[in-house]
């Protein structure tokens, strides 16, 4: 597929008005949901002191949210709109359900898992990717830091489209562990809490062919969308923060949407 005919939407609005765009039905929905931890954000941050030191005391970011979404994210709400814009399961007989990816804190697991199963997503499989470095900075009383992000990935009830075949046709397994590179130079830092270009592209491979839908409803810097467009899915993506929305439209995605 050239790159041209790879259709790649970014909306300023919040995901509970799709109805006013036309968009269309998803194999995947991928998304890095707030974490709804309000003025803790940069809690465990270098962020949180002066110039990243804590001998230099707490900085102007210490007692603050990230983004007003952490106190307006209503997660039933995210997990209706799932349930609507994903396809619907496969005929008897037929594979290749959709399904969906949400990162989440792993203190959210639960609860996700509580929710989504509301919406008819009964199953799901955990996933933990591992980092070579940590955000988090060393306190008098902490000196394990976190190194991890955790994922669910959630489908109603068939199995969700898997493509586990390298390019020479063999089959391979894929671990519910996977190494967290970070971006080089040439991608843009736009917000907070981006997630890696080449740890979304491999789950985008991973659930997805060229031609697909991925949807993100919580957009952000727009790396799903980047991921996805370069992979030669078709992407849209909502982002309500206009400052995100317009950094991630013409620094990550040249302009697209």
């Amino acid at each position: 597929m050239q790159l041209s005919d790879v259709k790649c939407v970014l909306i300023h609005d919040n995901f509970q008005n799709y109805k006013c765009y036309s968009i269309p039905k998803a194999q995947l929905v991928i998304a890095d949901i707030p974490y709804n931890i309000g003025s803790d954000f940069y809690a465990s941050r270098p962020d949180w002191y002066v110039d990243g030191d804590n001998q230099n005391g707490e900085s102007n970011k210490a007692h603050k949210a990230a983004f007003h979404t952490d106190y307006s994210f209503n997660i039933a709400e995210y997990f209706a709109f799932c349930n609507r814009l994903l396809k619907k399961e496969p005929s008897k007989g037929e594979k290749d359900a959709p399904c969906m990816v949400v990162f989440c804190a792993f203190q959210q697991v639960p609860e996700v898992i509580r929710q989504a199963e509301k919406y008819g997503f009964k199953h799901y499989q955990f996933l933990c990717f591992m980092k070579n470095y940590s955000p988090q900075v060393l306190k008098a009383n902490m000196r394990i830091v976190g190194a991890t992000e955790y994922a669910l990935v959630l489908y109603r009830g068939k199995l969700p489209k898997f493509r586990n075949t390298d390019a020479d046709g063999k089959r391979h397994m894929i671990f519910d562990h996977f190494d967290w590179v970070r971006d080089g130079k040439d991608i843009p830092k736009i917000h907070p809490s981006q997630k890696p270009i080449s740890v979304l592209k491999r789950l985008i491979e991973i659930f997805t062919d060229e031609g697909d839908v991925v949807i993100d409803p919580c957009a952000g810097s727009g790396s799903t969308l980047r991921a996805a467009r370069e992979l030669g899915r078709h992407s849209y993506g909502f982002e309500v923060s206009r400052d995100f929305y317009t950094k991630a439209r013409e620094q990550m995605l040249g302009g697209a949407g």
